[in-house]
């Protein structure tokens, strides 16, 4: 696959930069023209992925997020959310759903979420280090989409 297209953008760990981001996805995603439904997974499965790091990667403090997209000639389009915060000490432990270190209020789907409205979905985490999140979803090509 041959990158066509990509954006990188940096935004603090603030809960307001959470809408900026699903816009970004959105308006970066629909050069590919995607379909309602489409553009509605990729919004949401970018929110949960920064909502994490807002919460999660710096409970105590603001710290910066990485949101970078790459757009590929076969119509896929990947979104890789980073952060440099506490990291995650068991991955697939924070993978299964339900499970959350964000207290009562934090329903622990987060993950789940990505997964269902992404094709594929990578965590790789070291504690004290940062999470990277790597999600990637082939949109349908439509009538005079194809590159």
């Amino acid at each position: 696959m041959t990158v066509v297209n990509y954006i990188n953008i940096e935004i603090p760990s603030k809960s307001t930069n959470e809408g900026l981001a699903r816009a970004v996805a959105a308006c970066f995603a629909a050069q590919l023209d995607p379909t309602l439904e489409e553009v509605n997974d990729i919004k949401t499965a970018v929110s949960e992925a920064v909502t994490n790091c807002i919460v999660h990667a710096y409970p105590e403090t603001i710290g910066k997020i990485s949101i970078k997209g790459r757009i590929y000639d076969d119509n896929t389009l990947e979104i890789v959310v980073k952060d440099w915060g506490c990291g995650i000490s068991d991955v697939k432990q924070a993978m299964e759903p339900m499970f959350t270190t964000g207290g009562d209020e934090r329903s622990g789907m987060g993950f789940t979420i990505m997964e269902s409205f992404m094709d594929k979905l990578r965590v790789k985490s070291t504690v004290g280090k940062g999470t990277t999140v790597t999600m990637r979803r082939r949109l349908s090509f439509r009538a005079g989409n194809k590159r």
